[in-house]
C-alpha cells in the first residue's frame, strides 16, 4: 500500500520544530515557499506513513510460523549459559551451524574473488571452532530463509563477539532470497578466538517496503539461491 501524501500550508512564523512535534506530523520530504498578498506561505510536502519499515517480533514470528520464513524458529530468546539466539523485538539472532571452513595460507595463494582456491580453507566440524589470530572463517547458519518479495534484511554481529574483537559479516538477504547463510568470521586480534557452535552469532532486521521490487533475487537466478551448506565465491 503506498503511503498517503498531503500538502500542508503553514505561515512562515508558524513554522517551528516545537510546532511540528506538538502537532505530530510525520516526516518532512520538502519545503516549497510561495508569496500572496505580501505574506510568504510554506507548502510542507510530508509523508503520511514510512516507505521502509523495521518489522517487530510479532511479524517475524507470524511470517516465520505461518509462511516458514525462518526454519527452524525460536519464538523466544534462548540466553541461559549460551551466546542468545531467536526471535529479539525488532529481529532475529541466528545461530552458526557446527560446520566451518578455517582460512590457510599455507599454499601463500592470491585471494582472487573471481578465481578463489578452496585449497585456502580447511574443513572443520565440531562444538568449538578456534579462528586464527588475524584470519578468518566461513560458516553457515542453522536457519533456513524464506525471504518475502517485498522484504530485504541487515545482518550485524552480535555485541558478546564484537567486544572479542571477532567481526561477522554478512551481505543483505535480498527479496525472494532462499537458503542457509554463508557467514564470515573474522578474527582481528592477535590472539586465537573461540566460535561456539549452534549458539547465536548476528541479528538479522527486516525491512518492509510498501512496493514489490519489480526483478526479485529469485527472478534474475541469483547465484546464491538456495544455497545448501558453505558456499564459496562465485562469478
Amino acid at each position: 500500500m503506498a503511503p498517503s501524501r498531503a500538502w500542508h500550508s503553514i505561515w512562515l512564523p508558524e513554522l517551528t520544530g516545537d510546532l511540528f512535534w506538538r502537532a505530530g506530523l510525520p516526516l518532512l520530504l520538502f519545503v516549497a515557499v510561495s508569496r500572496r498578498d505580501g505574506r510568504a506561505t510554506a507548502h510542507v510536502f510530508i509523508s503520511k506513513e514510512d516507505e521502509m519499515s523495521v518489522k517487530s517480533d510479532r511479524w517475524i514470528r507470524k511470517m516465520s510460523l505461518e509462511h516458514g520464513m525462518i526454519e527452524p524458529f525460536e519464538g523466544a530468546q534462548r540466553r541461559d549459559g549460551v551466546i542468545s539466539y531467536g526471535v529479539s523485538s525488532y529481529g532475529y539472532d541466528i545461530r552458526v551451524a557446527d560446520e566451518f571452513r578455517i582460512f590457510t595460507n599455507v599454499n601463500s595463494t592470491t585471494v582472487d574473488p573471481k578465481h578463489f582456491d578452496a585449497k585456502s580453507f580447511v574443513e572443520f566440524k565440531g562444538d568449538v571452532c578456534i579462528v586464527p589470530p588475524n584470519s578468518f572463517a566461513l560458516a553457515r547458519s542453522v536457519e533456513y530463509f524464506r525471504i518475502p518479495r517485498n522484504v530485504l534484511t541487515l545482518c550485524v554481529g552480535k555485541s558478546t563477539y564484537a567486544r572479542c574483537g571477532i567481526i561477522v559479516n554478512v551481505t543483505p538477504f535480498e527479496p525472494e532470497w532462499e537458503g542457509f547463510v554463508t557467514l564470515e568470521i573474522s578474527n582481528t586480534t592477535p590472539l586465537p578466538a573461540k566460535i561456539y557452535a549452534n549458539e547465536g552469532l548476528c541479528q538479522v532486521v527486516f525491512f518492509e517496503s510498501d512496493e514489490q521490487c519489480e526483478v526479485s533475487y529469485k527472478d534474475k537466478k541469483g547465484k546464491y539461491q538456495s544455497q545448501q551448506g558453505i558456499v564459496l565465491p562465485k562469478i
